[in-house]
């Protein structure tokens, strides 16, 4: 369990009580950071946040977090479910229990239900509502509302509701002042680098940034786009592999356009302040090299040069030969199949992934146990003692 909260299911809502969508957590270190990993509480194995079979009652998952090696439990949105999640990051003292201004104008202006995150340092607000669209993520200030977990912690904060009210009004004029970002400022965002150096094809942008973001949106990989551009990683190993992949698709569409392809990223809810910290000998930040490699990466990018107008399209419509029209259907067929090609082997690859982790935890569990057991006679026969460790093996494994 957590070392600065402890956990108290009797403050939880009921009407999150009664869902069978918990997952336990333990911290882990990636990226050289402090990660949240979703367990599964009746296993022990991998969790996830998109796979309902890895998820469990309350009753189960709050067992297993106070036996197993785990840090926590956690409340998983789904569309089903008509809940959103607002995570307010370093508002709050944990010695002394002061707030930021702007997270108690968001906590009041929500009137929901509160608790104070598992580092003490935090809050989170439970909603009823609808996320509006756009970025979920600027700043210390997350929103969810589907595939991703909840850490939960039942420290109810005094003065707001003990149950999770329906709050839409409140939830946009929450989203639009402190998420969506300010549209007067967002059209030069400030950096903090120079961007890295553009394509000598590519030195002006061939289509606005909300031209960018529309066709990006339409594609037939819209929806992986609109949920990178989000900030949800969940399918990806790391932050990092999410960012690397939203930074590919940006490449294509931007035609491999540097400053473009950084004052989008800079403006989804990827971004992170490790985008502008230097990480290599070279003096190169986190950001810098992403673009320079995705756009390494990627072997073609769009150029609206050889795409029909709607309006030359209709006017020559009949001069279109068949050869053109053949030329177009194998076009659209094989981004088709090349489009399901790379989403069945980044789905392959998230379940291998989450397979070996749930192996190498299996593992560890095992050594720990085998290392804890007490020294047995040195002058026990070899067979006996292979039999007896082949028992104990298979009662562990029970």
């Amino acid at each position: 369990m957590c070392d600065e909260i402890d956990l108290d299911i009797d403050q939880l809502p009921p009407e999150l009580r009664e869902r069978e969508q918990w997952v336990c957590w333990r911290s882990e270190m990636r990226d050289d950071k402090a990660t949240k990993v979703p367990v599964n509480p009746a296993t022990g194995g991998f969790g996830s946040a998109t796979d309902s079979v890895t998820w469990a009652d309350l009753n189960t998952a709050v067992a297993a977090v106070e036996s197993d090696d785990t840090d926590g439990i956690g409340f998983v949105f789904t569309d089903d479910d008509p809940f959103v999640g607002v995570d307010l990051d370093d508002c709050r003292d944990p010695e002394t229990g002061t707030i930021d201004d702007d997270a108690q104008a968001i906590i009041t202006q929500l009137d929901s239900y509160t608790e104070v995150s598992p580092s003490g340092t935090g809050f989170h607000i439970l909603v009823a509502g609808e996320l509006p669209a756009g970025r979920n993520r600027r700043g210390s200030v997350e929103c969810y509302d589907t595939a991703r977990f909840f850490t939960v912690t039942g420290a109810h904060v005094a003065g707001t509701p003990t149950e999770i009210t329906h709050r839409q009004d409140a939830l946009v004029d929450v989203h639009r002042e402190y998420v969506q970002p300010d549209t007067e400022s967002t059209v030069e965002p400030p950096s903090t680098t120079p961007p890295a150096a553009a394509r000598d094809d590519a030195s002006e942008p061939a289509l606005n940034d909300e031209v960018v973001l529309t066709k990006a949106r339409e594609a037939a990989n819209g929806e992986k786009f609109d949920r990178l551009w989000r900030g949800q990683t969940s399918g990806y190993e790391s932050h990092s592999e999410a960012d690397m992949a939203l930074c590919c698709l940006l490449a294509f569409w931007t035609g491999g356009n540097h400053p473009q392809m950084d004052r989008l990223f800079r403006d989804s809810g990827l971004y992170r302040e490790k985008w502008d910290e230097v990480h290599y000998a070279d003096g190169s930040t986190y950001g810098k090299k992403t673009l320079e490699r995705a756009v390494q990466q990627t072997s073609e990018f769009y150029d609206p040069d050889t795409q029909p107008r709607e309006d030359h399209e209709t006017t020559t419509k009949q001069s279109v030969g068949p050869q053109s029209t053949q030329d177009k259907a194998y076009l659209a067929e094989k981004n088709r199949v090349l489009t399901e090609r790379v989403e069945t082997l980044e789905a392959t690859l998230a379940e291998k992934q989450a397979y070996i982790e749930e192996l190498e935890a299996t593992v560890d569990r095992l050594e720990q146990r085998v290392e804890a057991v007490a020294p047995r006679d040195q002058d026990e026969d070899p067979d006996t003692e292979s039999a007896s460790m082949w028992e104990r093996t298979r009662s562990w494994l029970k």
